[in-house]
């Protein structure tokens, strides 16, 4: 089975910050989220393995979801396979 986890730019700029600051990291969360959209595009734009999901991999937003809930999407999925 294939998966494509993905999150919003914002969330994922979110997680980043919460890392940073518990490591003691000064950190803006305006540039980070600036940052992660400019590298997603640049990634994604890249003529050399563009990042896009494989045709057959199940896509999972994240943004809303916890650590666990992606997990029990996982494995549901998985478990419906076997």
């Amino acid at each position: 089975m294939k998966f494509f986890l993905t999150a919003s730019p914002q969330e994922r700029a979110n997680r980043r910050y919460k890392q940073l600051k518990q490591k003691g990291i000064d950190a803006n969360l305006d540039n980070l989220v600036k940052e992660i959209a400019a590298r997603d595009q640049r990634d994604c734009e890249r003529q050399t393995a563009p990042l896009t999901p494989a045709a057959d991999a199940q896509r999972i937003d994240t943004t809303t979801l916890s650590i666990e809930a992606v997990m029990a999407q996982l494995l549901t999925s998985v478990s419906k396979h076997l």
